[in-house]
């Protein structure tokens, strides 16, 4: 055997196994499990694409296998076109249990013509009431965007596109809850709800236009898994070695990014609703709502 034939034998495994890793990274068949819908739910391409679907007899859904304490967590969606009045596409970390904690993207469907409304939310200790709400800026039907939550022990960063759209930081110092203890895992759906998601539920879902379909494609988590009640971060997480997420801040583009959004686009926040909240505001209001 030659040197020369010798040396490709031996290198052409590592290649393939550097292929290989390439195409799993944000493979839905390695991260995700489809959980409802009786078939509603598709891997598709391979396993870098998924869709949901939603008629009037179920809707559909999957979660990661892992679950996470702290992470990035990247999804580029295409939401259902034309009426997609009363349904909701979602895409969140979540908890189980009582007491869960919860980090949400949340898209409501509308009438044609009309804009989706972007719905975050942030729980901690089964707590949420901390809603904030924004119309896009692009049509999320004609094409795939990406949507991102940051989530670290200091704050929560909701991103579009890679621009943020809100920024929930750590009040425990004065005495508000903030997800960091519970692991969670991210759920995406699609379902009817149009008791309450479009124009506060007047208009209702036109089962005409069944089957309503949203796809989800290039899945990336760069987190910390918990396994067995133990973070694949721990032996990583120092300064010199930490991920970026780990200690995200906003730079002036993007706090600048962030002031555009909010002031353009924002179209409920629950730091103004004084008719819900008669009785004041909650501590992390006070700040400025662009930090």
């Amino acid at each position: 055997m030659s040197p020369r034939f010798s040396f490709k034998m031996l290198i052409l495994p590592i290649v393939m196994a550097s292929l290989w890793a390439a195409a799993s990274a944000g493979n839905f068949y390695n991260l995700a499990d489809i959980t409802w819908g009786e078939g509603r739910g598709k891997i598709t391409e391979g396993g870098r694409g998924l869709s949901l679907s939603l008629d009037k007899l179920s809707g559909s859904g999957f979660q990661s296998k892992n679950e996470y304490l702290f992470g990035r967590f990247d999804m580029q969606l295409k939401l259902v076109p034309g009426n997609s009045a009363g349904t909701v596409t979602t895409f969140f970390l979540s908890s189980q249990g009582a007491g869960h904690d919860e980090i949400d993207f949340e898209f409501l469907g509308n009438v044609s013509g009309q804009p989706y409304t972007v719905h975050t939310n942030v729980y901690s200790q089964g707590k949420g009431n901390k809603e904030q709400q924004f119309h896009l800026w692009f049509d999320p039907t004609a094409a795939f965007h990406t949507y991102s939550i940051i989530w670290n022990a200091q704050k929560i960063i909701f991103l579009v596109d890679n621009s943020p759209i809100r920024v929930y930081n750590n009040h425990e110092s004065n005495g508000i809850p903030f997800p960091k203890i519970q692991p969670m895992k991210v759920y995406c759906s699609l379902w009817n709800a149009d008791e309450w998601a479009t124009q506060g539920g007047r208009v209702k879902t036109d089962w005409t236009h069944v089957p309503f379909t949203a796809y989800y494609r290039n899945f990336n988590i760069d987190g910390c898994a918990v396994t067995s009640g133990t973070s694949s971060c721990k032996s990583t997480d120092s300064a010199n070695n930490a991920r970026p997420w780990q200690n995200q801040e906003l730079d002036a583009k993007g706090r600048n990014r962030l002031r555009w959004v909010q002031s353009r686009h924002m179209v409920y926040n629950y730091c103004a609703d004084s008719k819900r909240f008669p009785q004041g505001f909650s501590h992390e209001c006070k700040r400025s709502r662009f930090l």
